[in-house]
């Protein structure tokens, strides 16, 4: 439970961050982080039209750089977007000055007010500085849809089990999580549709 739904402490280290929306409005956040790819991101694209849902794609900058059909079919069917980083690196490992001029740098391509740090943290700077430019969204339920130590329906449960109003949920559009993605997404859009969620984007 620590990994799917952070503890208290960790949401207090970024008390600006997004990290659950209204607890009273039965609605949740779909958001992919990694992307875009061309493997991955058009199946997600797909699915979610096919159910009229509009999510949010926190994307890393090299592969807009790289792929940039991909990225124009993510705009252009109206979903949001948000910097993940150029690199996708992790914030403690990178002096502020470094990790700051590589997020700009994504935003070069990106063009966005939404920030969501890769693997979830970043130093006290870092988040000092972004939290002036950006809307930093985190997460309330973390699906693990990258975790090669769990199957598609282990997934599907943890959405099952963690989500709540107001969730900010996130999946990846990578090739690591590819074969849980494919299972679980689609069968936990289905069964949050028929508990009464509604789907929502950031303003």
């Amino acid at each position: 439970m620590l990994i799917e739904q952070p503890p208290l402490l960790l949401r207090w280290l970024y008390p600006r961050a997004l990290w659950r929306m209204d607890k009273h409005e039965k609605a949740v956040y779909l958001t992919f982080d990694d992307g875009p790819i061309p493997e991955i991101t058009p199946w997600v694209l797909d699915l979610l039209d096919h159910y009229g849902i509009k999510a949010t794609f926190f994307m890393v900058g090299d592969n807009v750089r790289k792929h940039p059909e991909e990225y124009r079919m993510v705009v252009e069917r109206g979903h949001r977007i948000g910097n993940h980083t150029f690199n996708h690196i992790r914030g403690f490992e990178y002096r502020a000055k470094n990790y700051l001029a590589n997020t700009e740098k994504a935003n070069e391509y990106l063009q966005t007010d939404l920030f969501r740090p890769p693997h979830g943290h970043m130093g006290w700077m870092q988040y000092h500085v972004l939290k002036k430019q950006y809307k930093i969204v985190m997460w309330d339920l973390v699906t693990r849809d990258y975790s090669w130590r769990l199957t598609g329906p282990q997934v599907f449960e943890k959405v099952k089990k963690y989500v709540r109003n107001g969730s900010i949920i996130t999946f990846h559009d990578s090739l690591k999580s590819e074969p849980r993605l494919k299972y679980a997404l689609p069968r936990s859009i289905e069964w949050l549709l028929e508990q009464g969620y509604t789907f929502k984007t950031f303003k």
